[in-house]
């Protein structure tokens, strides 16, 4: 007489068996490896792998229910990014595990020709974009990227670090100072230094209105000699306007505390001249590799990485650099006596 099997509780197992068996399919593992530096949306991602749009939504669908990927609604377009492993949650390690192991693999050559061929249509949507909206760019320099558009992807790099209650932040070129009240309800003290008075101004308004009393606003030069660190540093599209971005990150670095972190959001690179003249930018973007480099070369350590596609054609990097916990030569006073 066989006897029935026990039935097995459903969590957490379930959980797993989601992720395992969307890791298990080649296609979705290439997916993933395309977004190891992009986002893209599905019409794109069907186009990079040549299959229909329902069959590549049903395997994005399978990523997300895993948790492998994450959307961003632009308007009518939704752009997909890789979530991020999450370590002291059910799966993380398997999840960091997968996107090590698919980062060591390279995309096979086809799929890269496509990709290309998706970047010379991006450039050609934010070309028409330019010759759409050329009369209002003095007015809204940010229209290219606003914080709107990248605030959810910053947000989720900057409350994985998990910093503890007594930890400091400090905003370099906070502009109007959209970005201060959520450093101001995750940090114990909040700084923010600007050289431009008039956006400065703009900023202690906004302070003002959300009652952020943690909250220090500096007239000052970040690339300067002024004592100010913090655990946490951030950069949000300010880099395209030094001169040296290199030479910027090697200073700013030394205002972060040990074990903290540089966060950067820039554009990637792309070559719409127009922006020069438009928006001030001094720089193009950048390309991943030269944030890294100039980050490592700073003392920093690359961590984590989003990547924001935007319905124009540009697309964002947000970037987590860290200063390793127990570096103490590079603190920002030694500056001056370099």
């Amino acid at each position: 007489m066989n006897l029935p099997l026990p039935a097995l509780p459903p969590a957490p197992f379930d959980e797993l068996a989601t992720l395992a068996k969307a890791a298990g399919d080649p296609l979705r593992l290439h997916v993933l490896r395309a977004l190891a530096n992009a986002s893209f949306g599905v019409l794109e991602l069907a186009q990079i792998f040549a299959i229909g749009q329902s069959g590549m939504s049903h395997h994005l669908k399978v990523l997300a229910q895993a948790g492998l990927v994450t959307t961003r609604r632009e308007g009518n377009a939704i752009f997909y990014r890789r979530s991020l492993p999450e370590a002291g949650q059910l799966g993380g390690r398997l999840h960091q595990a997968l996107l090590d192991e698919a980062d060591a693999l390279a995309l096979p050559a086809e799929p890269l020709a496509r990709m290309a061929a998706v970047e010379r249509q991006r450039a050609a949507a934010r070309k028409d974009f330019y010759s759409r909206m050329e009369d209002k760019f003095r007015a809204q320099q940010d229209l290219i990227a606003g914080l709107p558009q990248y605030r959810d992807s910053l947000l989720a790099l900057l409350d994985k670090r998990a910093f503890g209650p007594a930890a400091t932040a400090l905003e370099v070129g906070p502009g109007d100072g959209g970005f201060l009240p959520d450093l101001a309800g995750r940090f114990a003290q909040v700084s923010a230094l600007d050289n431009d008075a008039a956006m400065l101004d703009m900023a202690r308004a906004l302070c003002s209105r959300h009652a952020l009393g943690n909250v220090d606003l500096q007239l000052a030069d970040a690339l300067g000699d002024g004592p100010a660190s913090a655990d946490c540093v951030v950069l949000n599209m300010v880099l395209h306007h030094f001169s040296d971005p290199a030479a910027a990150l090697r200073r700013l670095a030394r205002r972060v505390n040990p074990g903290g972190s540089l966060l950067v959001t820039e554009l990637c690179t792309h070559h719409q001249d127009w922006a020069r003249d438009a928006c001030g930018d001094l720089w193009l973007g950048f390309e991943q590799q030269d944030l890294a480099r100039w980050a490592t070369a700073a003392g920093l350590v690359p961590g984590e990485s989003l990547y924001v596609g935007l319905r124009n054609g540009f697309q964002i990097q947000v970037r987590d650099f860290q200063r390793p916990a127990g570096d103490t030569h590079h603190r920002y006073h030694q500056e001056a006596s370099r």
